[in-house]
Order: C-alpha cells, then structure tokens, then sequence
C-alpha cells in the first residue's frame, strides 16, 4: 500500500475539483448532489482559521487533508494537533478547540460539558476516519503471525506469557515461535484506540478479558508508551513485543502485522478493503444529526478484519463562532474526493451509504 503522497500532488487534484469555487467570503456552493452528499467542487472556502485536535489515529489523515484543502483554501489556514482523543475532547469543552478529533463518540458523561458549547444546538458526533488497528509485534522469523479474539486478550491479560505457548502455537502451524518471554506494550495515555481495542477484546473475547473498554489502559502489567508514534518506535526497537496501533502508523514503521480470526472463522488480512467489510453492518444509534455508530465486532462478513475503529470529528451543530469555516473544511473531508484521499493513507474510506449521512450532518452546521 503507497503510503505517502505529495501535499503539493493532493493540492493540483483538489485545485481542479474546486476551480469552480474561489476562496473568499463571497464564495456560495457551486452544487451539491441529491443524496446530501457534496463533492469538491461545491465546497466554498473558509475566510477564517480552524484549530483543532485529538485523536492521533487520524492525525496522517489530517494532515493530508489540510495540505489538500489549504491548496486551494489558503486563507482559511486549519491546524490539527494530535494530542489524543481524551485531550480533544476536554479542548472542545473548554473552548480552546474549533472541533475535536476523537475515536470514540462523546460518553455521556462528556455531553453536557460539550453541549453547553453550542448555543441552540448540541455537540455531534461525525464518523469521518475508518482506521483499522493493527496487532503488531517484533518478533523475528515468526512471519505471517495469526491471533484469535481469545489469545489475544490472554496475552494483554498476562495469562499467556511466552511466544511459543500453546494457544499461539496450535494458531500458528510452521510458523518458529522462540522460547521468549512476551512484553506487551499499551497506550500510557488516555487513548480512543486504546477504548476501541479494548472494546473489541471485549465484545469478542468475553470470557478472557475481564476488563471494561476504556480509554486509559486498566489490565495489570506490560509497557506503556505515549501516543501511536511512541508505541511504533517501542515496538520497532525492541524484540519480543507486541502492541496495538493504526494501521498507518504500522506501516510507515515497517512493523509485522497480524491477521485475526473473525466471526466468520477466517483469519483476515489487514487492508484498507477487508476492514471497510466490517462497518456493512454498522449502525447508526446517534439521532437528529448525531452519527454515532454501533460497530459488530463479532462480524461474519467474508474477509472482514474485525478490529477497526472510526475517529469522529466533535462539532456543534448549530451556536459555533467558526460554523461556516468548520463546515467549509469538513464538507471536503466528508466528499467523495476526501474520501478517496484516505485509502492511499493506511485507512478505510467510508461506506457511500454512511458517507452520505455525514456530508448531509455537515452541510446542515449553522
């Protein structure tokens, strides 16, 4: 998978989408299509600046954007820092974030802090990176390394210790497992793929994984590491270890990969195809504009990659100062043209039908 792509190649492309469209404040939408959605060539730019942060999941996918948008858009500078999703959150609240970047959705104890930032409207969730998470380890000669739900939680749980105990073993046929004790590594700070990962283990793996999904790390043990970039370097220069991060972080660190055992018994291969299968049956549980999802971790979809996380972006529906420069910006990530941006990223483009939905959440922002 190509993994990075020129700023200045994505701002030609999207410079001839949006040549219809200049930027200024006398800009109006050039069209818009009928199911809601918008492609480049109706997004007016912003006149002002956005800043925003969070998660780190999707800060390569952000960063390409911007570079994109600001191609054509360059008096509407953006800026996205990748603080994590718990610090997103908490800036969004407290005013000093334009929108937020976050891989889970509000919880309901973050709403009202959140809600009482947008004046006759509501803080609402917009699905808008599919990052697939990858199990990596560094294990030398143990290529091609396939992990059920169930050794998997044993391992971050502690009860399986060693490389070549059974339970990997029996999943492994022909694959050389050393005799080496296993270090696992997790986020040490508060993490929406850490919530996310653990939200699988525990939807898929019930009766090994005793802990509740959160966003700080809760099971005993192991290496903590900051942010996703300090979990690959970790995992890069040490042996024996084995972690969870984005698969775009994975791959621009050259890291093993496993594949893991669906709901349909398969071991799947991590792909932007194979983990955009999973959200076919995703539901939407969020209302009036919220797109909140529910995702089935346990999915039997042929050649689906089970653990999967969607980074939201947190904004106001209605009552932000920025509304039209934060609807300007995320009508381009939310456009079919956005979307195709991501598959090049290590990521997974929305499925039309939930893309559609977003862009129509976005263009109702006032």
């Amino acid at each position: 998978m190509k993994l990075q792509r020129s700023g200045f190649v994505a701002g030609i492309a999207l410079t001839a989408t949006i040549a219809l469209t200049a930027c200024g404040s006398d800009n109006t939408d050039a069209s818009s299509s009928k199911d809601g959605g918008s492609s480049a060539a109706a997004i007016s730019c912003g006149t002002g600046s956005l800043t925003a942060q969070g998660s780190t999941a999707q800060k390569n996918a952000m960063d390409e954007w911007i570079k994109a948008y600001q191609g054509s858009c360059a008096s509407a500078p953006v800026e996205y820092q990748g603080t994590g999703s718990g610090a997103g959150i908490e800036a969004f609240s407290a005013g000093t974030a334009d929108f937020a970047g976050s891989d889970s959705a509000l919880k309901d104890e973050e709403v009202a802090a959140a809600d009482a930032k947008c004046p006759g409207g509501k803080a609402i969730n917009l699905p808008m990176v599919v990052g697939p998470i990858a199990v990596v380890y560094n294990v030398s000669g143990a290529d091609g390394l396939q992990l059920s739900a169930s050794t998997i939680a044993k391992i971050f749980s502690g009860k399986i210790t060693k490389w070549n105990d059974a339970a990997i073993a029996a999943e492994n046929s022909g694959v050389t497992l050393p005799d080496a004790t296993i270090e696992t590594v997790h986020r040490s700070d508060e993490s929406g793929t850490t919530d996310n990962f653990t939200k699988y283990l525990t939807n898929a793996a019930e009766a090994d994984w005793t802990y509740d999904h959160a966003k700080a790390w809760k099971a005993p043990g192991g290496t903590g590491a900051a942010k996703s970039d300090g979990v690959a370097s970790k995992l890069k220069s040490t042996p024996n270890t084995i972690s969870y991060v984005e698969l775009s972080y994975a791959e621009n660190s050259g890291l093993q990969t496993a594949k893991i055992k669906n709901g349909a018994g398969e071991y799947a291969e991590l792909t932007a195809d194979s983990a955009g299968k999973t959200f076919e049956n995703a539901t939407v549980k969020g209302t009036d504009g919220d797109l909140s999802l529910d995702i089935d971790y346990n999915t039997t979809t042929a050649g689906a990659y089970p653990i999967v996380l969607v980074t939201y972006e947190i904004a106001c529906s209605k009552g932000s100062a920025k509304a039209a420069d934060i609807k300007s910006f995320l009508t381009y990530t939310s456009s079919t043209d956005g979307q195709a941006e991501l598959k090049d990223l290590g990521y997974a483009p929305l499925p039309e039908t939930l893309r559609a939905k977003v862009a129509a959440s976005v263009a109702a922002i006032s």
